[in-house]
């Protein structure tokens, strides 16, 4: 079934809204309607380790998608995100169910810990890939002026250390993009590359930036976004903690890049309820940029769940409590379980959802603000939604209420979209 057939969105500023249930699609075309403007929409979106935890195909999350467009009467465009792409089956199942937009993750291949390396580690290191990697020379020396005044060195150091960090990581997005444009020239269809570089401890310089991204364009990878670790934390389920004046000086660089390179989009991942930085965001690529958000929809659907039926919120918070330590190992979060009382220690179910979907709580220790409950809920969506029990009957509730869902989705995602707009 596709009958409305996603398409590719070049430019265009786009929000990518990721559904891990399948009954979100209404409330995101709500948002658009209301507070969209200029941004285009993607709304199949899922990662294919969401779609591993949560137990579905590439084919449900498109059917789920377009039925739910079908059923809100969408008549503009979407994209079709087949995010965190890290094999050639992963492209061979998305290319084909008509997905659009290929997010490379070549996050495997990335030597996170090259910040770190000394000098003669680094060398070290470099001796090892230096056969993989031979483009040194033709940076080293080199430097890059920016219109915001910025000047990006390439120095022997920040071309090494690139070199090491990156540049198996590089050969393998270059591999992975020619093999998505492969299946798609035989499927007839369309395509954008997104690289994803921003799984990593530290922010990406713009040494790295540039090199990455020159590096693949010149080897053919059609980008079309960059999705770069930019400075501060960007944590599940929460708020953009850092400094705000500071981030967009970065952001501001690296769109400079974005623009000289390419030109190709900015995208924020992680970008659920980062609202305080969409401004900045949009400002500093003047409308150039993806944003893509994912567990946020599923928090909001806990929401009805709070509100039609209190016992099962009540079992699925104890049971997110149950299986955090785990589930969390592949997330950045903060919060700690110590951090708020389980359920049977709170009488009011309006406390409970304060206290586990609300956006910010105070938490002690001089810690600063974060959202322990919500962060706590937001990781363990795969084991909740896969558990014989309690996935069977959050999907059913939905299905029953679904118009409160369409409603809370529309109201949450407009004050997202209309942050983008301040921007613009």
């Amino acid at each position: 079934m596709n009958d409305l057939p996603c398409s590719v969105l070049g430019l265009s500023p786009s929000f990518g809204f990721g559904d891990r249930i399948g009954s979100a699609t209404p409330g995101h075309v709500e948002a658009m309607r209301i507070a969209g403007g200029q941004i285009e929409p993607i709304f199949p979106q899922q990662s294919i380790r969401e779609m591993t935890r949560t137990g579905r195909s590439p084919q449900q999350v498109m059917d789920d998608a377009v039925r739910g467009m079908e059923l809100a009467e969408w008549i503009g465009r979407s994209g079709a995100d087949a995010d965190h792409l890290k094999t050639p089956g992963d492209v061979d199942a998305t290319v084909a169910v008509g997905f659009t937009f290929f997010t490379i993750d070549p996050s495997e291949d990335v030597d996170d810990q090259a910040d770190r390396y000394d000098e003669n580690t680094l060398r070290e290191r470099f001796q090892q890939i230096a056969e993989e990697v031979e483009w040194i020379e033709s940076y080293r020396g080199r430097t890059i002026s920016l219109p915001t005044g910025t000047t990006v060195e390439l120095t022997e150091e920040a071309c090494l250390r690139a070199a090491v960090k990156y540049g198996r990581a590089i050969n393998r997005a270059v591999r992975m993009a020619k093999y998505v444009e492969d299946q798609c020239r035989a499927a007839g269809r369309d395509f954008e590359i997104e690289l994803s570089i921003d799984e990593t401890a530290q922010p990406t310089t713009l040494a790295e930036h540039y090199i990455i991204a020159d590096q693949c364009l010149r080897r053919g990878v059609k980008l079309i976004s960059l999705a770069p670790r930019f400075p501060g934390d960007f944590e599940k389920g929460v708020d953009y903690k850092g400094d705000l004046a500071a981030l967009e000086r970065c952001l501001q660089d690296h769109a400079a890049l974005a623009d000289m390179l390419g030109p190709y989009k900015l995208s924020l991942h992680s970008g659920s309820d980062k609202l305080s930085m969409y401004p900045a965001l949009a400002r500093a690529t003047e409308g150039r940029f993806h944003v893509k958000t994912a567990g946020t929809s599923y928090l909001e659907a806990l929401r009805v769940v709070a509100r039609h039926d209190e016992a099962l919120f009540r079992r699925i918070v104890q049971f997110a409590r149950d299986h955090y330590e785990e589930d969390r190992a592949t997330y950045h979060v903060s919060a700690t379980l110590e951090d708020v009382p389980p359920p049977k220690e709170v009488d009011r179910v309006v406390d409970l959802e304060r206290l586990y979907l609300e956006l910010w709580s105070e938490v002690p220790a001089g810690r600063g603000f974060v959202a322990p409950g919500r962060q706590i809920l937001h990781c363990t969506f795969g084991s909740v939604l896969t558990d014989p029990e309690l996935g069977p009957l959050v999907k059913d509730l939905l299905q029953q209420h679904l118009e409160t869902y369409t409603e809370l989705l529309a109201h949450h995602f407009a004050r997202h979209l209309e942050a983008l707009r301040q921007g613009m």
